[in-house]
């Protein structure tokens, strides 16, 4: 599997829903999953796949012998394997970014030169390739199409690929040429496309022009809580009511529908206040937008929130909003459900298709949902009733499951 991101590091639901795919299809006592990334940080869970850093992967020969970098690689980087990958000799990137062990250096992030680090990582993979023993192929989301359609050609193993989103979404319809041609190759090349929700297998099929028989949806989950999570002490009580908004502060997520509809609530409800946890590239206007609308005294920016902090936000509060424009599936309702917050979505997000107790508004319809933030903190047996349910529906949706699904894809491309 080639993948960006991996808990406890990670930027957004891609590394989540990595994370929980990977666990669930574990779970299964045949299968060995080898995870590669751009830079492990080295307390990821090993317990239930290989990780490999594309940092960590000699692609030139240096003159460096093994006992003098030892300690700058990763435990499961023996001698045999250090020698046997630098073996491997590419010239078709930066030398600026390769370092003394013979590594290209990757941010591990989203940078500037983002294209160049996708290139830079179908080169690495390429190394990988040759050296690992596998039967599949699996690319997840676009940044590692390139890696996948290179392993395959290498390989001539079976490819994968794993749409989490598409640009379309990203850019709600502003696509950008390149990433849409990265996209378009990953699906013409892969032999089967895995999808998050009928929603994003609509998008595949109409505006990629893939063959349906070619698209399947498998719906993502939620891990089940730690007891670390379980133990945050639920601060909801006799104060004011809480409300959030918790994702990327970009368009796809639809801020401002959460600005406007906050604005009308608290025409009518004085004792509530607004969340948004999050950062991104609208974050600026929207701290103007809610000073325009006379609100900044409920309206709260937390900037961004990772692990234990978006557990501590959803026992904080007591409805949660997910406005999306467009989104491929969304995680995020799952997890506040999970600590009994019933979620308000957009009818526009592939969750909608999977719950049954969260309230679905159109995006755009900033008057429903203020309808509805309003009803679930009006009316206490409302509320009730959406916790509850909301709780026990989201506890069967499992990675398990998924993973199960996943298997009889895979079976389907290698036995027929």
């Amino acid at each position: 599997m080639y993948g960006w991101e991996f808990p406890p590091y990670i930027l957004g639901g891609l590394g989540t829903a990595s994370f929980g795919l990977i666990k669930g299809l574990s779970l299964q006592p045949d299968m060995d999953i080898t995870f590669v990334m751009p830079k492990p940080r080295g307390d990821e869970d090993h317990s239930f796949l290989q990780i490999i850093g594309l940092c960590y992967t000699p692609v030139v020969w240096r003159e460096v012998d093994y006992d003098c970098v030892a300690g700058r690689l990763p435990k499961c980087m023996t001698p045999e394997k250090y020698y046997e990958l630098r073996e491997h000799i590419y010239a078709d990137f930066s030398y600026r970014h390769v370092n003394e062990l013979g590594c290209i250096e990757f941010s591990g992030r989203y940078p500037d030169n983002l294209l160049e680090e996708i290139n830079n990582y179908s080169i690495v993979a390429g190394v990988i390739a040759r050296t690992e023993q596998y039967d599949i192929i699996h690319a997840h989301d676009w940044l590692t199409y390139p890696a996948g359609i290179h392993t395959k050609m290498v390989s001539g193993k079976p490819l994968v690929i794993h749409v989490h989103a598409t640009d379309y979404d990203r850019s709600r319809g502003n696509v950008n040429p390149d990433v849409y041609h990265i996209e378009k190759d990953g699906m013409d090349y892969a032999d089967h496309i895995i999808t998050v929700s009928n929603l994003t297998r609509r998008t595949v099929i109409e505006k990629y022009h893939q063959n349906p028989s070619k698209v399947t949806t498998v719906h993502n989950a939620v891990e089940p809580l730690s007891k670390d999570i379980l133990s945050i002490t639920d601060k909801r009580g006799m104060r004011d009511k809480i409300v959030t908004f918790l994702g990327r502060i970009t368009m796809q997520k639809g801020p401002e529908y959460f600005v406007e509809a906050a604005s009308r609530v608290l025409q009518k409800a004085d004792r509530v206040r607004f969340v948004m946890a999050g950062n991104g590239d609208m974050m600026d206007k929207m701290i103007r937008l809610v000073a325009k609308r006379h609100i900044s005294d409920r309206f709260h920016f937390t900037g961004f929130m990772k692990g234990k902090q978006v557990y501590e936000i959803f026992k904080a509060s007591d409805v949660y909003v997910m406005p999306s424009v467009s989104e491929p599936f969304g995680i995020s309702p799952l997890e506040a459900m999970q600590c009994g917050v019933p979620s308000i979505i957009s009818k526009q997000s592939g969750c909608a298709e999977i719950l049954n107790y969260a309230v679905k508004v159109d995006y755009w319809d900033i008057e429903a949902l203020a309808d509805a933030i309003y009803g679930l903190i009006t009316y206490p047996a409302y509320h009730k009733f959406l916790k509850e349910e909301g709780l026990r529906e989201v506890n069967n949706i499992k990675w398990e499951h998924a993973g199960q699904e996943l298997r009889g894809i895979y079976d389907m491309i290698l036995y027929g």
